[in-house]
């Protein structure tokens, strides 16, 4: 005979699972922005530039090559704690935000990668000749970290579409239009002078119903 699980088991199951999911999406996420920022800053490529004295050494920073990843490792980051201040269908969204942010940052890092436009521009601007490009070209691993960074936040994207549905939100203190809930009064007495002029005024007897002492 089969055994059936216990309800309140499967619940602390899934409870414990979705505790999980979200400690692992927070650190992938933040830690995947923090990544990317941190490479953004390095340098991605290194060459010369031929001068008038000689060869003229060149570099450029990830920012100089594209500011794309900085830029969307932010918008990750912003999308990694919307994710928290919405529901349902808006959790969705935020959460493919998330997603397709740490997706373009991998994408933008490896294009970056190999790219020369940066120290171009730098190598004619040394030189004075507009159509002077850089030489001995070489690209260092930092763009490869922005990628991970990237694929971090694109991981905590999915563990949001796939699990975020359970997670908690910012506050419960209001319904779901955003209205906080009202607060209950204390039953009117009727005894009270206050309530026997209202009742007076919507020209109700106030006794009627009274027990005569």
């Amino acid at each position: 005979m089969t055994a059936v699980p216990h309800p309140r088991t499967e619940a602390a199951a899934r409870a414990r699972s979705g505790r999980r999911s979200l400690a692992v999406a927070l650190l992938a996420g933040a830690g995947g922005a923090a990544v990317t920022l941190l490479a953004s800053r390095q340098r991605w490529a290194e060459g010369t530039a031929a001068v008038a004295g000689g060869d003229f050494p060149l570099s450029a920073k990830g920012g100089d090559v594209t500011g794309l990843p900085a830029a969307l490792a932010v918008v990750g980051l912003a999308a990694l704690v919307a994710v928290f201040a919405v529901r349902r269908t808006g959790r969705y969204l935020v959460s493919g935000l998330l997603a397709l942010a740490g997706a373009g940052i991998v994408a933008a890092s490896l294009l970056g990668a190999s790219d020369s436009g940066a120290l171009d521009e730098k190598a004619a601007e040394a030189s004075g000749n507009t159509s002077a490009t850089v030489e001995s070209l070489s690209h260092t691993a930092w763009p490869y970290v922005a990628v991970a960074g990237g694929a971090l936040i694109l991981l905590a994207g999915v563990i949001a579409l796939r699990w975020g549905s359970g997670w908690p939100a910012m506050s419960g203190r209001y319904e779901r239009s955003g209205a906080p809930r009202p607060r209950r009064s204390a039953p009117a007495d009727p005894d009270h002078p206050g309530e026997l002029w209202k009742a007076l005024d919507r020209g109700e007897d106030p006794t009627r119903g009274t027990p005569s002492g």
